[in-house]
């Protein structure tokens, strides 16, 4: 097996990412050449001053924090002349169907931009052919209890790697550690608009982030009849778009607070979660379905 001659860290700028890359700071597993953050554009406020923290804490270890890029996801989605990348937004049919839309955004604005990053680093930008045995190790952040969806990379130049799992880490141990070094706030990584968010969450982002509630409530409204680019061509939605699982607008929606609910991962490259409702509906290329 060909040794890897580079090694970088997948940073969500979330929990377990954050423990990674503290780790390696701390001198307590390997550095990294750079830590990678893809950048959907619309995080919110929160996760960058989080991120700008990390950057300081990096830079004395030389651990370069690097912002990749493949656009703003929201302005994307919202523009006629864009592709639009399907979100797991949740689908209402015109006969009452319930499902969710296919997840393309982890991919496009987290993974891509990432592969990208680490060719370049490589020496062989697309569409060059990376030689073969020249690998970069890329650390993910999967810790015990998320263990299933620790996978092996899908590119012979990139080989993942799991510190977490090396440890035998659960969330639990990555939210201790974090705060015994005073990053106990450290937040959920996920996009503004991120239809996977929990009822906690929402109302925590209406509370704590005004303008990003505002922003994720004209969102919801802008994308209820499909993509701005299929409206555009004559093909809107069969059925509607929700940001949020009750399947009405968000700003209307009645958020059932049960006690605190379970800390829940966040949305990283690699370890973004799965739907979470079994009546999965798809939209269909050249025409959005619900």
């Amino acid at each position: 097996m060909t040794a890897p001659t580079h090694r970088y860290l997948s940073l969500g700028a979330g929990v377990q990412s954050s423990t990674v890359l503290l780790l390696a700071v701390r001198g307590e597993i390997p550095t990294f050449d750079a830590a990678i953050f893809a950048d959907t554009g619309w995080e919110p406020t929160p996760v960058y001053a989080h991120l700008r923290r990390l950057e300081r804490l990096a830079a004395p270890a030389g651990i370069p924090i690097v912002r990749v890029s493949a656009g703003n996801i929201r302005t994307d989605a919202l523009d006629p002349a864009h592709r639009f990348a399907s979100m797991p937004l949740f689908t209402l049919g015109p006969d009452g169907e319930r499902g969710m839309a296919r997840r393309q955004c982890t991919s496009e604005y987290k993974i891509k931009p990432i592969k990208a990053e680490v060719r370049r680093r490589l020496g062989y930008p697309h569409p060059a052919r990376v030689p073969s045995g020249l690998v970069a190790q890329m650390a993910i952040g999967i810790s015990l209890d998320e263990i299933g969806r620790a996978r092996d990379a899908d590119v012979a130049y990139m080989r993942n790697v799991f510190p977490l799992l090396d440890l035998g880490w659960r969330r639990e141990d990555c939210l201790a550690y974090l705060a015994r070094h005073g990053l106990a706030d450290t937040p959920r990584s996920a996009c503004v608009g991120c239809p996977y968010r929990t009822d906690s969450e929402w109302a925590r982002l209406r509370r704590d982030d005004p303008h990003g509630w505002a922003d994720a409530v004209a969102f919801d409204a802008a994308i209820r009849h499909g993509s701005a680019r299929a409206n555009a061509a004559g093909q809107p939605l069969r059925g509607q778009f929700f940001l949020h699982r009750q399947r009405i607008p968000l700003d209307q929606v009645t958020l059932r607070l049960r006690g605190e609910e379970a800390d829940v991962p966040g949305c990283g490259p690699w370890t973004c979660p799965h739907p979470v409702e079994s009546d999965v509906a798809v939209a269909t290329p050249g025409r959005e379905v619900a």
